[in-house]
Protein backbone atom coordinates (compact mmCIF):
# COMPACT_ATOMS: atom_id res chain seq x y z
CA UNK A 1 0.00 0.00 0.00
CA UNK A 2 0.81 3.71 -1.09
CA UNK A 3 0.51 6.43 1.41
CA UNK A 4 -0.02 9.64 -0.35
CA UNK A 5 0.82 12.99 2.00
CA UNK A 6 -0.46 16.50 1.20
CA UNK A 7 1.81 19.06 2.22
CA UNK A 8 1.54 21.42 -1.15
CA UNK A 9 0.07 24.29 1.24
CA UNK A 10 1.28 27.52 2.41
CA UNK A 11 0.18 27.70 5.93
CA UNK A 12 -0.69 31.35 5.94
CA UNK A 13 -2.30 31.23 9.24
CA UNK A 14 1.16 30.14 10.49
CA UNK A 15 3.20 33.05 9.24
CA UNK A 16 5.59 34.59 10.20
CA UNK A 17 6.82 30.94 10.82
CA UNK A 18 5.70 29.98 7.23
CA UNK A 19 7.02 33.49 5.42
CA UNK A 20 9.86 31.17 3.75
CA UNK A 21 8.95 27.18 4.26
CA UNK A 22 5.88 25.09 4.29
CA UNK A 23 4.61 24.59 7.44
CA UNK A 24 4.60 20.86 7.58
CA UNK A 25 8.52 21.54 8.20
CA UNK A 26 8.25 23.57 10.85
CA UNK A 27 9.45 21.76 14.18
CA UNK A 28 7.87 20.53 17.30
CA UNK A 29 9.98 18.75 19.65
CA UNK A 30 12.68 19.63 17.85
CA UNK A 31 11.22 17.44 14.59
CA UNK A 32 9.55 18.43 11.51
CA UNK A 33 5.38 18.27 11.98
CA UNK A 34 5.49 15.76 8.67
CA UNK A 35 8.33 13.63 10.23
CA UNK A 36 5.02 12.58 12.98
CA UNK A 37 3.04 11.56 9.73
CA UNK A 38 5.20 9.46 7.89
CA UNK A 39 6.25 7.78 11.35
CA UNK A 40 2.53 6.74 12.17
CA UNK A 41 1.93 5.38 8.30
CA UNK A 42 5.06 3.82 8.37
CA UNK A 43 3.99 0.38 9.70
CA UNK A 44 1.21 0.32 6.68
CA UNK A 45 3.33 1.08 3.55
CA UNK A 46 5.84 0.28 1.49
CA UNK A 47 6.44 3.72 -0.51
CA UNK A 48 5.31 7.55 0.34
CA UNK A 49 3.98 10.05 -2.35
CA UNK A 50 4.40 13.83 -1.58
CA UNK A 51 2.29 16.68 -2.66
CA UNK A 52 4.54 19.36 -2.83
CA UNK A 53 3.97 23.34 -4.20
CA UNK A 54 4.73 26.28 -1.64
CA UNK A 55 8.94 26.68 -0.90
CA UNK A 56 9.07 22.55 -2.68
CA UNK A 57 13.04 23.13 -2.09
CA UNK A 58 13.21 23.17 1.08
CA UNK A 59 10.31 20.28 2.10
CA UNK A 60 12.24 17.92 -0.47
CA UNK A 61 15.65 18.96 1.35
CA UNK A 62 14.70 18.79 4.51
CA UNK A 63 13.10 14.53 4.03
CA UNK A 64 15.33 13.88 1.70
CA UNK A 65 15.02 10.86 -0.92
CA UNK A 66 13.53 8.17 2.18
CA UNK A 67 11.73 7.78 4.92
CA UNK A 68 12.71 4.63 7.38
CA UNK A 69 14.16 3.29 4.42
CA UNK A 70 10.96 3.50 2.16
CA UNK A 71 11.07 5.54 -0.76
CA UNK A 72 9.46 9.17 -1.16
CA UNK A 73 8.62 10.44 -4.68
CA UNK A 74 7.82 14.12 -4.96
CA UNK A 75 4.67 15.05 -7.28
CA UNK A 76 4.26 18.55 -7.70
CA UNK A 77 0.40 19.92 -7.34
CA UNK A 78 -1.78 20.19 -10.35
CA UNK A 79 -2.94 23.63 -11.02
CA UNK A 80 -6.22 24.31 -8.88
CA UNK A 81 -6.74 24.37 -4.86
CA UNK A 82 -8.43 22.28 -2.65
CA UNK A 83 -7.66 18.13 -1.61
CA UNK A 84 -9.48 16.57 -3.91
CA UNK A 85 -6.64 18.41 -6.76
CA UNK A 86 -4.38 17.72 -4.25
CA UNK A 87 -4.58 13.73 -3.96
CA UNK A 88 -5.81 14.01 -8.39
CA UNK A 89 -1.87 14.96 -8.66
CA UNK A 90 -0.67 11.90 -7.26
CA UNK A 91 -2.85 9.48 -9.87
CA UNK A 92 -0.01 7.95 -12.21
CA UNK A 93 2.34 6.71 -8.83
CA UNK A 94 -0.71 5.02 -7.66
CA UNK A 95 -1.43 2.00 -9.88
CA UNK A 96 -4.41 -0.11 -9.42
CA UNK A 97 -4.08 -1.04 -5.17
CA UNK A 98 -5.48 1.12 -2.38
CA UNK A 99 -3.96 3.87 -0.82
CA UNK A 100 -3.91 6.04 2.45
CA UNK A 101 -4.10 9.73 2.00
CA UNK A 102 -3.00 12.15 5.20
CA UNK A 103 -3.15 15.83 5.49
CA UNK A 104 0.70 16.43 5.90
CA UNK A 105 -0.36 19.18 8.86
CA UNK A 106 -1.76 17.22 11.46
CA UNK A 107 -1.15 15.12 14.08
CA UNK A 108 -2.76 12.02 15.00
CA UNK A 109 -1.12 8.22 16.66
CA UNK A 110 -0.74 4.86 14.65
CA UNK A 111 -3.96 3.38 16.58
CA UNK A 112 -6.07 5.60 14.61
CA UNK A 113 -4.59 4.03 11.20
CA UNK A 114 -4.76 0.65 11.94
CA UNK A 115 -8.39 1.04 13.03
CA UNK A 116 -9.01 3.19 9.74
CA UNK A 117 -7.95 -0.06 7.75
CA UNK A 118 -9.45 -2.52 9.54
CA UNK A 119 -13.00 -0.82 9.04
CA UNK A 120 -12.31 -0.19 5.12
CA UNK A 121 -11.06 -4.24 4.72
CA UNK A 122 -14.11 -5.17 7.20
CA UNK A 123 -16.57 -2.94 5.29
CA UNK A 124 -15.30 -4.22 1.67
CA UNK A 125 -15.48 0.01 1.34
CA UNK A 126 -14.57 1.75 -1.43
CA UNK A 127 -13.34 4.54 0.68
CA UNK A 128 -12.85 5.74 4.33
CA UNK A 129 -12.04 7.89 6.64
CA UNK A 130 -11.14 8.73 9.81
CA UNK A 131 -13.30 10.55 12.59
CA UNK A 132 -13.53 11.91 15.77
CA UNK A 133 -16.72 13.08 18.19
CA UNK A 134 -16.47 16.80 19.00
CA UNK A 135 -18.98 18.72 21.02
CA UNK A 136 -18.85 21.85 19.33
CA UNK A 137 -18.64 21.57 14.89
CA UNK A 138 -18.72 25.11 14.34
CA UNK A 139 -15.21 24.57 12.63
CA UNK A 140 -15.61 21.31 11.14
CA UNK A 141 -17.72 19.42 8.31
CA UNK A 142 -19.88 17.06 10.23
CA UNK A 143 -19.76 13.19 8.84
CA UNK A 144 -23.45 11.87 9.12
CA UNK A 145 -23.40 7.93 9.81
CA UNK A 146 -25.83 5.29 8.90
CA UNK A 147 -24.81 2.23 10.90
CA UNK A 148 -20.86 1.35 9.96
CA UNK A 149 -21.57 3.82 6.65
CA UNK A 150 -21.10 7.22 5.97
CA UNK A 151 -24.24 8.44 4.36
CA UNK A 152 -23.12 12.45 3.79
CA UNK A 153 -20.55 15.57 4.54
CA UNK A 154 -22.52 18.68 5.14
CA UNK A 155 -20.97 21.91 5.93
CA UNK A 156 -20.33 23.61 9.29
CA UNK A 157 -23.58 23.25 11.23
CA UNK A 158 -22.27 25.54 14.05
CA UNK A 159 -22.25 24.75 17.60
CA UNK A 160 -23.69 21.27 17.49
CA UNK A 161 -21.68 17.72 18.26
CA UNK A 162 -21.06 14.98 15.85
CA UNK A 163 -18.16 13.31 14.03
CA UNK A 164 -15.66 15.31 12.04
CA UNK A 165 -13.46 14.18 9.57
CA UNK A 166 -9.84 14.42 10.63
CA UNK A 167 -7.86 14.54 7.12
CA UNK A 168 -6.66 10.48 7.07
CA UNK A 169 -8.71 9.00 4.13
CA UNK A 170 -8.18 5.26 2.27
CA UNK A 171 -9.15 5.08 -1.13
CA UNK A 172 -9.72 2.63 -3.82
CA UNK A 173 -8.24 3.71 -7.17
CA UNK A 174 -11.86 4.62 -8.54
CA UNK A 175 -11.74 7.74 -7.10
CA UNK A 176 -10.56 9.53 -9.26
CA UNK A 177 -13.44 9.16 -11.77
CA UNK A 178 -15.35 11.02 -8.84
CA UNK A 179 -12.71 13.78 -8.39
CA UNK A 180 -13.02 14.25 -11.77
CA UNK A 181 -16.58 15.06 -11.83
CA UNK A 182 -16.09 17.32 -8.41
CA UNK A 183 -17.38 20.70 -8.75
CA UNK A 184 -15.38 23.92 -7.51
CA UNK A 185 -16.92 25.03 -4.19
CA UNK A 186 -18.08 28.26 -2.51
CA UNK A 187 -14.78 28.28 -1.53
CA UNK A 188 -13.01 28.29 -4.93
CA UNK A 189 -11.73 24.46 -4.26
CA UNK A 190 -12.13 21.17 -5.25
CA UNK A 191 -12.73 19.42 -2.25
CA UNK A 192 -12.28 15.74 -1.13
CA UNK A 193 -15.44 15.74 0.66
CA UNK A 194 -17.82 17.09 -2.16
CA UNK A 195 -15.97 13.83 -3.90
CA UNK A 196 -16.98 11.70 -1.14
CA UNK A 197 -20.68 12.59 -1.33
CA UNK A 198 -20.86 11.82 -5.37
CA UNK A 199 -19.11 8.42 -4.26
CA UNK A 200 -22.35 8.22 -1.86
CA UNK A 201 -24.55 9.37 -3.63
CA UNK A 202 -23.88 6.91 -7.01
CA UNK A 203 -23.80 3.81 -4.52
CA UNK A 204 -20.03 3.88 -3.21
CA UNK A 205 -19.99 2.28 -0.19
CA UNK A 206 -18.09 4.75 2.41
CA UNK A 207 -16.83 3.87 5.62
CA UNK A 208 -15.41 5.06 8.83
CA UNK A 209 -12.98 4.52 11.98
CA UNK A 210 -14.07 6.51 15.28
CA UNK A 211 -10.64 7.78 16.67
CA UNK A 212 -10.42 8.36 20.54
CA UNK A 213 -6.76 9.57 20.93
CA UNK A 214 -5.15 12.77 20.74
CA UNK A 215 -5.65 14.85 17.54
CA UNK A 216 -3.93 18.46 15.98
CA UNK A 217 -4.82 20.49 12.83
CA UNK A 218 -1.39 22.82 12.90
CA UNK A 219 -3.77 25.53 11.55
CA UNK A 220 -2.68 28.63 14.15
CA UNK A 221 1.15 29.22 15.86
CA UNK A 222 -0.77 28.02 19.55
CA UNK A 223 -1.67 24.79 17.97
CA UNK A 224 2.42 24.15 17.49
CA UNK A 225 2.80 24.97 21.45
CA UNK A 226 -0.04 22.57 22.19
CA UNK A 227 1.86 19.66 20.21
CA UNK A 228 5.14 20.76 21.39
CA UNK A 229 3.89 19.74 24.95
CA UNK A 230 1.73 17.09 24.40
CA UNK A 231 5.08 15.01 22.70
CA UNK A 232 7.12 16.18 25.49
CA UNK A 233 4.64 14.95 27.95
CA UNK A 234 4.02 11.69 26.58
CA UNK A 235 7.00 10.61 24.14
CA UNK A 236 10.33 12.14 25.66
CA UNK A 237 12.84 9.88 27.09
CA UNK A 238 15.17 10.70 29.65
CA UNK A 239 18.19 10.63 27.96
CA UNK A 240 21.37 12.73 28.25
CA UNK A 241 23.88 12.71 25.53
CA UNK A 242 25.77 16.06 26.08
CA UNK A 243 27.99 17.51 28.69
CA UNK A 244 26.08 18.75 31.86
CA UNK A 245 28.74 20.52 34.52
CA UNK A 246 28.88 19.78 38.08
CA UNK A 247 26.35 22.00 39.66
CA UNK A 248 23.66 22.22 36.93
CA UNK A 249 20.60 20.62 38.33
CA UNK A 250 18.44 18.08 35.47
CA UNK A 251 14.69 17.37 36.92
CA UNK A 252 13.54 14.14 34.56
CA UNK A 253 12.52 14.06 31.67
CA UNK A 254 15.35 15.99 29.92
CA UNK A 255 16.76 15.01 26.31
CA UNK A 256 19.82 16.65 25.78
CA UNK A 257 21.49 16.17 22.40
CA UNK A 258 25.43 15.29 21.72
CA UNK A 259 27.56 18.11 21.40
CA UNK A 260 24.92 20.42 24.02
CA UNK A 261 26.56 21.83 27.16
CA UNK A 262 24.73 22.89 30.05
CA UNK A 263 26.65 24.74 32.43
CA UNK A 264 27.48 24.78 36.09
CA UNK A 265 23.81 26.52 37.66
CA UNK A 266 21.38 25.71 35.07
CA UNK A 267 17.95 24.45 36.13
CA UNK A 268 16.24 22.19 34.09
CA UNK A 269 12.79 20.79 35.12
CA UNK A 270 11.47 18.17 32.37
CA UNK A 271 10.13 17.88 30.14
CA UNK A 272 12.32 19.68 28.17
CA UNK A 273 13.95 18.76 24.98
CA UNK A 274 17.64 20.30 23.58
CA UNK A 275 18.90 19.57 20.56
CA UNK A 276 22.51 18.69 19.60
CA UNK A 277 25.44 21.47 20.09
CA UNK A 278 24.02 23.79 21.85
CA UNK A 279 24.85 26.23 24.74
CA UNK A 280 22.75 26.11 28.15
CA UNK A 281 24.06 28.37 31.17
CA UNK A 282 25.11 29.39 32.87
CA UNK A 283 22.68 30.65 35.44
CA UNK A 284 19.27 30.12 33.68
CA UNK A 285 16.20 28.45 34.20
CA UNK A 286 14.44 26.13 31.60
CA UNK A 287 10.82 25.20 32.93
CA UNK A 288 8.57 22.52 31.43
CA UNK A 289 6.94 21.97 27.83
CA UNK A 290 10.02 23.65 25.93
CA UNK A 291 12.22 22.52 23.48
CA UNK A 292 15.48 24.42 22.41
CA UNK A 293 16.56 23.13 19.18
CA UNK A 294 20.22 22.41 17.55
CA UNK A 295 23.35 25.58 17.79
CA UNK A 296 21.49 27.37 20.05
CA UNK A 297 21.92 29.36 23.40
CA UNK A 298 20.20 29.76 26.15
CA UNK A 299 22.30 31.82 28.51
CA UNK A 300 23.11 34.15 31.95
CA UNK A 301 20.34 35.23 33.72
CA UNK A 302 17.61 33.61 30.87
CA UNK A 303 14.43 32.38 31.74
CA UNK A 304 12.28 30.03 28.97
CA UNK A 305 9.01 28.16 29.58
CA UNK A 306 6.62 26.13 27.40
CA UNK A 307 8.05 27.28 24.25
CA UNK A 308 10.27 26.32 20.94
CA UNK A 309 12.99 28.00 20.26
CA UNK A 310 13.89 26.51 16.49
CA UNK A 311 17.71 25.83 15.55
CA UNK A 312 20.37 28.28 15.57
CA UNK A 313 18.75 30.40 17.88
CA UNK A 314 19.76 32.56 20.90
CA UNK A 315 18.39 33.91 24.16
CA UNK A 316 21.73 35.03 25.59
CA UNK A 317 21.01 36.94 28.71
CA UNK A 318 18.43 38.56 30.96
CA UNK A 319 15.87 37.63 28.54
CA UNK A 320 12.22 35.90 29.59
CA UNK A 321 10.96 33.59 27.18
CA UNK A 322 7.37 32.35 28.23
CA UNK A 323 4.74 30.51 25.70
CA UNK A 324 6.52 32.06 23.09
CA UNK A 325 7.52 30.65 19.54
CA UNK A 326 11.14 31.64 18.01
CA UNK A 327 12.05 30.74 14.57
CA UNK A 328 15.27 29.81 13.06
CA UNK A 329 18.67 32.02 13.43
CA UNK A 330 17.02 34.97 15.55
CA UNK A 331 18.57 36.57 17.99
CA UNK A 332 17.41 38.29 21.39
CA UNK A 333 19.15 41.62 22.50
CA UNK A 334 20.08 41.50 26.43
CA UNK A 335 17.33 42.38 28.51
CA UNK A 336 14.38 41.63 25.63
CA UNK A 337 11.08 40.22 27.44
CA UNK A 338 7.88 38.58 25.65
CA UNK A 339 5.25 38.94 27.64
CA UNK A 340 2.59 36.32 28.22
CA UNK A 341 -0.51 37.55 30.25
CA UNK A 342 -2.90 40.23 29.57
CA UNK A 343 -3.83 43.03 32.28
CA UNK A 344 -7.20 41.84 32.64
CA UNK A 345 -6.59 38.10 32.57
CA UNK A 346 -8.54 37.07 29.75
CA UNK A 347 -7.60 34.71 26.38
CA UNK A 348 -4.88 36.69 24.20
CA UNK A 349 -5.80 37.47 20.93
CA UNK A 350 -3.74 37.38 17.49
CA UNK A 351 -4.19 38.02 14.36
CA UNK A 352 -4.72 35.95 11.90
CA UNK A 353 -5.03 36.45 8.14
CA UNK A 354 -6.17 40.40 9.12
CA UNK A 355 -8.66 39.27 11.87
CA UNK A 356 -8.45 38.76 15.66
CA UNK A 357 -8.86 35.36 17.05
CA UNK A 358 -8.85 33.97 20.39
CA UNK A 359 -6.40 31.35 21.02
CA UNK A 360 -8.65 30.00 23.62
CA UNK A 361 -5.22 30.85 25.62
CA UNK A 362 -4.60 31.94 29.09
CA UNK A 363 -0.95 32.75 28.43
CA UNK A 364 0.58 33.40 25.13
CA UNK A 365 4.01 35.03 24.09
CA UNK A 366 5.62 35.98 20.88
CA UNK A 367 5.53 34.29 17.67
CA UNK A 368 8.64 35.46 16.29
CA UNK A 369 9.69 34.55 12.42
CA UNK A 370 13.25 33.14 10.90
CA UNK A 371 16.29 35.83 10.77
CA UNK A 372 15.00 38.84 13.37
CA UNK A 373 17.44 40.39 15.15
CA UNK A 374 15.74 42.18 18.02
CA UNK A 375 17.86 44.92 19.89
CA UNK A 376 18.54 45.46 23.84
CA UNK A 377 15.55 45.73 26.53
CA UNK A 378 12.60 44.97 23.91
CA UNK A 379 8.99 44.03 25.69
CA UNK A 380 7.33 42.15 23.11
CA UNK A 381 2.98 42.51 24.04
CA UNK A 382 1.16 39.19 24.45
CA UNK A 383 0.40 37.61 20.86
CA UNK A 384 2.33 40.24 18.60
CA UNK A 385 4.26 38.73 15.62
CA UNK A 386 7.17 39.58 14.32
CA UNK A 387 7.85 38.84 10.58
CA UNK A 388 10.76 37.30 9.34
CA UNK A 389 14.67 39.21 8.30
CA UNK A 390 13.30 42.05 10.97
CA UNK A 391 15.29 44.26 12.87
CA UNK A 392 13.74 45.31 16.36
CA UNK A 393 15.98 48.39 17.66
CA UNK A 394 17.10 49.21 21.40
CA UNK A 395 13.79 49.86 23.60
CA UNK A 396 10.77 49.47 21.34
CA UNK A 397 7.81 48.21 22.87
CA UNK A 398 6.44 45.97 20.20
CA UNK A 399 2.52 46.57 20.44
CA UNK A 400 1.64 45.41 17.41
CA UNK A 401 2.34 43.45 14.74
CA UNK A 402 5.93 43.48 12.69
CA UNK A 403 5.58 42.83 8.82
CA UNK A 404 8.29 40.56 7.21
CA UNK A 405 11.76 42.53 6.65
CA UNK A 406 10.63 45.74 8.18
CA UNK A 407 13.16 47.78 10.87
CA UNK A 408 10.85 49.06 13.83
CA UNK A 409 12.70 51.61 16.09
CA UNK A 410 12.20 54.33 18.59
CA UNK A 411 12.49 57.84 17.67
CA UNK A 412 13.74 59.85 20.95
CA UNK A 413 14.22 63.75 20.75
CA UNK A 414 17.35 64.46 22.94
CA UNK A 415 18.79 67.21 24.37
CA UNK A 416 22.66 67.60 26.10
CA UNK A 417 23.47 70.60 28.21
CA UNK A 418 26.49 72.08 28.99
CA UNK A 419 26.47 71.58 32.56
Amino acid sequence: MKAVVLAAGKGERLRPLTDDRPKVILKVANRPIIEYVLENLDPFVDEFIVVVRYEKGKLIKALGDEFNGKPITYVEQLPGEGTAKAIESARKHIGEEEFIVANGDIYFEIAGVKDLIGAFRREKADAALLVKEFDDLSHFGKIEVEGSLVSGVKEKPGKVPGYANLGVYIFRPEVFEFIGKTPVSKRGEYEITDTLNLMIGSGKRVTYAVYSGYWNDIGRPWNLLELNEYILKNRLRHEIRGIVEEGATIVPPVEIGEGTVVRSGAYIVGPVKIGRNSRIGPNCFIRPATSIGDNCHVGNAVEVKNSIIMDGSNAPHLNYVGDSIIGENTNLGAGTITANLRHDRGNVKVEVKGKLEDSGRHKLGAIIGHNVKVGINVSIYPGRKIGSNSFIGPGVIVDRNVPPGSLLIVKQEKEVRKL
